[in-house]
């Protein structure tokens, strides 16, 4: 096993996005990125690519407690630096400190200065009170509202300070990768997985705007890491129980979807895994748990909730692309697009917007980190064939189940191309992807060249879709 991501990968990635770059503004010359997108892409790649190889090299030896506290501060640093940045930057670039078209954003905010103004009079922001406010509300969408409440309340309406815990709670995240990838995978894949966490664009972007991403991402890894944990004990105790139990219940109050997925993966685990990993007394203990929980919160409204979501999948996939297609400004192309498209690609997508196109700053500005994902998944794919291969999947269902489950529901949905629904598999990816990189043999390098050949003929073919679509090109 490797302890590092060796520097023939991550300077061939370098390499072919300049590459990509390059070619896509010859290419489509009157629609190339202005400058203030290529000098976000260039660092967002050249700081994940080139610091992963050198930090994954240079931390390998360090004690954990020595590893573990850098992790963190180090990823507090960099996303403490982009939130002053970025609220500065949309402030000159959109005169508020929202990104481009923020829709929810904006929902969002109002909705947590209205629950903090029904706190400021010794109110307790209610899900009836704020559904009656917003008009219609899904259960799904209370709990990050009443997030912002209590921030709001506490700080006076502070939009910066809510982002700063975001920063805390995203490095914290990258701690939860380490121990959850240690634990699975080994020390060497534990260290490569969580400095990817750390220097991953992605995660580092959404700490500087008002979505709940950041909020869902913590959660659903600090799920995973104490699930694993209790399921893993040589003892179960009250304690192990009781953290997963209310992990699992706050993730249905952000996003319906990934409370089911966390509870179907966790009950695929304790049925389908080894001895080895899930000891016999707990297995039962746990099963039992699952089961209350799963009566419990999937029952009643949630439960509706989740069956028409998943009775009009297809439906709001189709819906979705139309609407992209006839909208103004939107891609004619776009209605051709389905899961039997999606689905195959799932874990690679999406792409980097490269071209400059009407209403899609937000797309460029993070293409830099879609980029990085495209690269990452090839790593992430060999690792799961190689689990396969080895007959050891039973011992990594956990992850796998949660991962590859969440994003067949995303890739069934209207929201199988956005970046933001596919960021809660993120961190599982990434694990997956550095236990793949610790599996590398110089007789994979030329299934690498070969990746690298497929994603660039996706950027330019993805950016003539971009353009011939809207009629540019």
């Amino acid at each position: 096993m490797l302890n590092y991501f060796p520097k023939y990968f991550t300077s061939k990635a370098i390499y072919l996005y300049l590459a990509a770059l390059f070619v896509v503004s010859v290419l489509f010359f009157n629609q190339a990125m202005s400058l203030i997108w290529w000098i976000l892409g260039i660092g967002a790649v050249f700081g994940f690519f080139h610091y992963s190889n050198l930090l994954t090299r240079k931390w390998s030896e360090y004690p954990e407690k020595i590893f573990t506290k850098k992790i963190f501060q180090i990823a507090l640093i960099v996303r403490i630096a982009w939130v002053i940045i970025s609220y500065f930057l949309y402030l000159i670039m959109t005169g508020e400190p929202f990104e481009f078209s923020p829709g929810d954003s904006l929902f969002y905010d109002e909705m947590g200065r209205y629950g903090a103004g029904l706190m400021a009079h010794g109110k307790f922001p209610a899900f009836t009170s704020m559904s009656k406010y917003a008009g219609t509300l899904a259960l799904s969408d209370y709990g990050y509202p009443l997030y912002l409440s209590v921030i709001y309340f506490l700080t006076g309406n502070s939009i910066l300070i809510v982002r700063l815990v975001k920063a805390v709670l995203s490095a914290l995240t990258c701690v939860f990768v380490y121990r959850l990838a240690k634990r699975n995978f080994g020390e060497e894949t534990g260290r490569i997985a969580a400095v990817l966490c750390m220097l991953m664009p992605n995660f580092i972007y959404y700490t500087g705007i008002h979505l709940k991403e950041t909020e869902m991402v913590f959660l659903v890894l600090a799920f995973l890491e104490r699930t694993d944990y209790a399921m893993r004990s040589s003892k179960l105790t009250i304690k192990n129980l009781i953290l997963p139990i209310l992990l699992a219940a706050s993730l249905f109050f952000l996003r319906t979807v990934l409370g089911a997925t966390s509870l179907f993966a966790f009950a695929t685990a304790l049925m389908l895994s080894t001895k080895r990993t899930v000891k016999k007394g707990n297995r039962l203990v746990l099963i039992s748990w699952v089961l209350l929980v799963m009566v419990y919160f999937l029952g009643g409204r949630l439960a509706t909730e989740i069956e028409e979501a998943w009775e009009e999948r297809h439906m709001n996939q189709q819906q979705s692309m139309e609407w992209r297609a006839e909208r103004e400004g939107g891609n004619q192309f776009a209605k051709y697009a389905s899961k039997s498209i999606f689905a195959p690609m799932i874990m690679v997508i999406p792409f980097p917007t490269m071209v400059e196109t009407p209403g899609q700053e937000n797309q460029r500005m993070i293409h830099g980190g879609n980029y990085v994902k495209n690269i990452v998944a090839y790593f992430a794919i060999f690792a799961l064939l190689m689990v396969v291969l080895d007959k050891k999947w039973r011992d990594y269902l956990l992850l796998g189940s949660f991962m590859l489950g969440y994003l067949l529901v995303v890739a069934l949905s209207a929201f199988a191309h956005s970046e933001r629904f596919h960021l809660p598999a993120l961190p599982v990816l990434l694990i997956f992807a550095a236990y793949g990189i610790g599996r590398q043999e110089n007789k994979h390098k030329k299934y690498f060249t070969w990746w690298l050949v497929f994603i660039f003929v996706a950027i330019i073919g993805w950016s003539w879709f971009k353009l011939a679509g809207r009629g540019m090109a």
